[in-house]
């Protein structure tokens, strides 16, 4: 038990307010050391919850999401590698930071605690110093982290907001989110760019914010003079995201997602292969959403006809052929997805 911390709290370890105040799950087996570490946390300033096995840490993790978790590696039911990498595998919780406390030290352990997704690993004895000092390393950076996603949701919302302006495109975001991701998978793009294409699909048109109503929900055609104002809506985009770095792979996808092959496209009338990727990938679910969505001046097409109609939009150079062609063998793998979320439009 005297092992756990090699000298006891000190009025010098105090952390900052504002890792203070966080709360920490501890989970071990041994209430020895459960009780160790919940009496330097508390004196320090956290609020601490404990768990005495792998299963019930988990159970405490899903119920409170606290802001840092203590695991230590040896425990029954589940051990610690096991419910770090629960952790980490959920889209929801990876960016918690997760300590492994053990009195392993072989190297293979360590690198089962990094495999499994661990942000810190220390061995018991602990030094008090050093483990207030991690876990406040790892507090402020989750303090970053979610005011980054905060930053992120704004946008989020800000997009969506723009998008239930007019009711013909309700889900239209949420539907290019899921089929430009599910479409860079199929073309074997790397996972950060999948993850711009999530984010891309809600936030492409967040620049019509400085569109107005009467020029964007117009039902007929919009003037030469309206179009100008229209057209500037991917800049517009791409400057409302730019400050935040997260967005880096999304801004290209902003900017590029209305050019076309042949140049005809803007903002900046590029070519071919001069438009990146990522937006060549938005670009073609943006118009098979928009051709099997109805519209107050037209019907929402079948699957079938909009790849017909797409095919010969191909053909005038304005889509790329391999991502068009991939898409439609998407299509053909799962054609009731496709008909589903049209269906919905």
């Amino acid at each position: 038990m005297h092992e756990l911390l090699k000298r006891p709290p000190s009025i010098c370890d105090e952390l900052p307010v504002q890792e203070t105040g966080a709360t920490i799950l501890v989970a071990d087996d041994h209430s020895a050391n459960r009780e160790l570490l919940e009496e330097l946390l508390t004196t320090s300033g956290f609020t601490v919850v404990t768990a005495d096995d792998g299963a019930a840490a988990l159970q405490q993790f899903k119920r409170l999401k606290p802001d840092l978790v203590l695991l230590d590696v040896m425990m029954p039911h589940l051990n610690g590698f096991e419910v770090c990498a629960r952790i980490k595998a959920d889209k929801e919780t990876y960016l918690t930071p997760v300590i492994l406390v053990t009195a392993l030290s072989a190297r293979e352990d360590r690198v089962a605690g990094i495999s499994s997704g661990a942000d810190d690993f220390l061995t018991r004895p602990i030094d008090q110093s050093e483990l207030l000092a991690r876990v406040r390393a790892l507090l402020r950076l989750k303090r970053h982290t979610d005011e980054l996603e905060r930053a992120e949701a704004v946008l989020f919302a800000l997009a969506r907001s723009i998008e239930s302006k007019d009711p013909y495109t309700e889900h239209h975001c949420d539907r290019l989110s899921n089929y430009a991701s599910w479409l860079g998978r199929s073309l074997g793009l790397p996972k950060q760019q999948i993850t711009a294409l999530e984010r891309a699909g809600i936030v492409h048109d967040i620049g019509k914010v400085a569109v107005p109503d009467a020029i964007l929900l117009k039902p007929g055609k919009l003037t030469e003079e309206e179009w100008k104002i229209m057209r500037e809506h991917p800049v517009i985009g791409e400057r409302i995201c730019a400050p935040l770095k997260s967005f880096r792979l999304v801004l290209p996808i902003i900017r590029h997602h209305h050019e076309k092959a042949d140049g005809s496209g803007y903002p900046d009338g590029l070519r071919a292969e001069e438009i990146p990727i990522t937006a060549r990938v938005l670009q073609i679910v943006d118009v098979f959403d928009a051709l099997t969505t109805a519209r107050p001046y037209k019907r929402a097409l079948s699957v079938e006809e909009t790849l017909e109609i797409m095919a010969l939009e191909v053909g005038k150079g304005w889509w790329d052929q391999h991502v068009f062609e991939s898409f439609k063998a998407l299509i053909a793998e799962q054609p009731s997805m496709f008909k589903k979320a049209a269906s919905c439009g």
